[in-house]
């Protein structure tokens, strides 16, 4: 790959994204453009400004932008839709947001006219993948440096010495080792290495910065209504809400009652088994709420078959393809079925659970007049069952008379 020009940066702020934006200028003598996306995450940003600035960077090359709305509305909300779980548990808060923050990375080279993007995303994890697939997907010849995969910098030491001849500001702690790696935007926040390294010891409750501890969670359930209008949440107890403004407030209601913690061994898309502590509170209330208003408006045919292809779908965003055509083909599938997914669901917040208490639709296909153990006035004629059983039951008669033939 030639030495590019003009690279756009995945900028954090932080001390290794810091490092990467000095060593692109020294190893590539090239111009770097910085892109932060405020994605929920709970930090101010005006501080990477600042120091991207104190390394160099024009102020026109220096891109913050709040993204929150657009995460919620076409990345989270889309993934709600499938009711998407990773290997049955993990609610993919870190892979949705690598795509949005790519597709970022090659809208502003283009403006900028910069040749190539880069990302801080070190060589053993799944970021990586996420990142570069969605950048190549969208612009095919876009370069991608990588630099945890091209640096000599293998060590922590290495880092600081880097950072300390380059005169880069170095936080007091993170001179000695930090106790674990935290990823965070509006979804969940996601905490991984050093302590949590060894899955057989119980993780530290310093590590959960978004949940209180259920046990330590109020005695008092508490409830919370959640509107959708074709599967999307739009209104919490009755009060209209834009997507970034509700996953807020189901997280605010979630992490008061312990509710979306998860401790998970998960399988990489790179091979190998890592161990994460993951916090989901809106958006294990959202699936909860999701689920209860489906059960009343979705046909059992249709809502079987979506829930047959969704680890497909889960997969396909944990392995970095959001804009690959087969979740494409996916999505307008799962959003064919969304059409009546519309109505209101009662959530029982207590002690890190969140379980649906009520629901009720407009576009419900429940029907009491059906299932009632009163009198139905006719609605089901319980004698039309007995044939319905002898058709489905021929073919294990025939087989189990073949089969008893042959003893």
């Amino acid at each position: 790959m030639s030495a590019p020009k003009k690279v756009v940066l995945a900028y954090s702020g932080g001390l290794d994204t810091s490092i990467i934006l000095k060593w692109l200028q020294t190893e590539y003598g090239c111009e770097v453009v910085t892109f932060t996306a405020d994605l929920g995450q709970g930090e101010e940003l005006e501080p990477a400004r600042q120091k991207a600035i104190m390394l160099g960077i024009k102020p026109e090359n220096i891109y913050i932008e709040d993204q929150r709305e657009e995460f919620v509305r076409d990345f989270v909300f889309p993934m709600f839709r499938a009711n998407a779980l990773y290997e049955g548990l993990y609610l993919l808060g870190t892979s949705i947001a690598r795509p949005l923050i790519a597709k970022r990375l090659v809208e502003i080279a283009a403006m900028t006219g910069a040749d190539a993007v880069a990302h801080g995303a070190t060589g053993k994890g799944n970021d990586q993948v996420r990142f570069e697939l969605s950048a190549y997907a969208l612009n095919p010849a876009i370069k991608v440096i990588a630099p945890w995969r091209e640096w000599d910098l293998t060590s922590r030491t290495k880092l600081l010495e880097f950072a300390e001849a380059n005169q880069i500001p170095i936080a007091k702690d993170k001179r000695g080792e930090a106790p674990f790696s935290v990823d965070a935007n509006l979804l969940h926040t996601s905490s991984e290495g050093k302590v949590l390294e060894n899955p057989g010891q119980e993780a530290p409750d310093y590590v959960y910065q978004r949940t209180v501890h259920p046990e330590d969670a109020p005695d008092t359930p508490e409830m919370v209504e959640i509107t959708f209008e074709r599967g999307d949440a739009v209104a919490i107890n009755g009060e209209a809400m834009s997507p970034a403004a509700i996953l807020t407030r189901l997280n605010e209601l979630g992490g008061k009652h312990g509710v979306g913690r998860l401790d998970l061994v998960e399988n990489r898309f790179v091979g190998m088994k890592s161990r994460g502590i993951y916090e989901t509170p809106g958006g294990t209330i959202l699936l909860e709420a999701h689920r209860g208003i489906e059960q009343i408006t979705l046909d059992s045919g249709a809502g079987h078959l979506k829930d047959s292809i969704m680890p497909r779908y889960a997969e396909l965003i944990y392995n970095g393809f959001w804009f690959s055509p087969e979740r494409e083909m996916l999505q307008a599938l799962i959003d064919k079925s969304q059409e009546h997914v519309s109505g209101t669901v009662r959530v029982k917040l207590y002690k890190g659970m969140a379980r649906t208490v009520a629901r009720w639709s407009d576009h419900t296909l429940y029907s009491e007049a059906h299932v009632t153990f009163e009198e139905d006035a006719g609605a089901y004629d319980q004698k039309d069952a007995a044939g319905f059983i002898r058709l489905n039951a021929l073919r294990l008669k025939l087989i189990a008379t073949r089969n008893a033939r042959f003893k």
